[in-house]
């Protein structure tokens, strides 16, 4: 392999606008919202992550909400490493399979991760093991996305970078589990990897091709 060869599969691993239009349009709003987070009015920063938060409570009052606005935040002050994040996960995702197939699996990352973790949170309220405060604990964030993206691009590499990709992510996992104990977190983002994983079947599924259109031949009329 040449190094202009090198290069160029560098170059065409750069997200751009036209290759990348949902990782890359994501990240703006997370920027945006960071951006706000840091430099915006304190108390409308709290009453709108208070209103987004996918915790127990909101996910019963506004459902839609909830699940929508809670993924437009990053959970902490900081934008650059999910820019990383993205550009190693969702980017390629969307490249190999499209936007909206894209979409999907960060949606479904983030959806699924989310209701199984707080249906984990009101179990353990019920049963004593968390305090009633846990069901209106924040809950933001597109780490669960990004999970999902991670564990379904891993499924589109070759067997030594799947099992490297997976490798990675268990001992990320496993670390954060170890040395986090939040609860939320340490059931969603495991959930959130295997749902990436689940949609593997979906997107090796070849798209269907158009089917292209014979041209028509033009008929002589008959001679009389």
């Amino acid at each position: 392999m040449t190094i202009r060869h090198i290069l160029r599969r560098l170059a065409s691993a750069v997200p751009t606008p036209r290759r990348n239009p949902f990782a890359l349009g994501y990240l703006a709003v997370l920027l945006g919202t960071t951006l706000l987070a840091r430099f915006g009015d304190p108390e409308l920063v709290r009453r709108l992550q208070v209103a987004s938060s996918s915790d127990a409570h909101n996910l019963l009052d506004h459902p839609l909400l909830a699940l929508t606005a809670s993924g437009l935040w990053v959970a902490g002050p900081v934008w650059m490493p999910y820019f990383w994040a993205f550009l190693l996960t969702v980017a390629p995702l969307e490249r190999r399979v499209g936007g909206l197939r894209a979409a999907g699996v960060v949606a479904a990352g983030h959806i699924g991760a989310t209701l199984v973790s707080q249906l984990v949170v009101v179990v353990a309220v019920a049963s004593g093991g968390q305090p009633a405060e846990a069901l209106d604990a924040l809950d933001i964030g597109v780490s669960y996305g990004v999970l999902a993206g991670l564990g379904a691009v891993a499924g589109l590499l070759a067997p030594p970078g799947r099992l490297l990709a997976l490798a990675c992510a268990s001992a990320l996992l496993l670390d954060q589990i170890l040395t986090d104990r939040d609860l939320v977190t340490g059931v969603g983002h495991p959930t959130a990897l295997l749902i990436g994983i689940a949609c593997w079947p979906a997107l090796r599924r070849r798209r269907p091709l158009r089917a292209r259109r014979r041209p028509v031949r033009a008929t002589s009329a008959p001679s009389s």
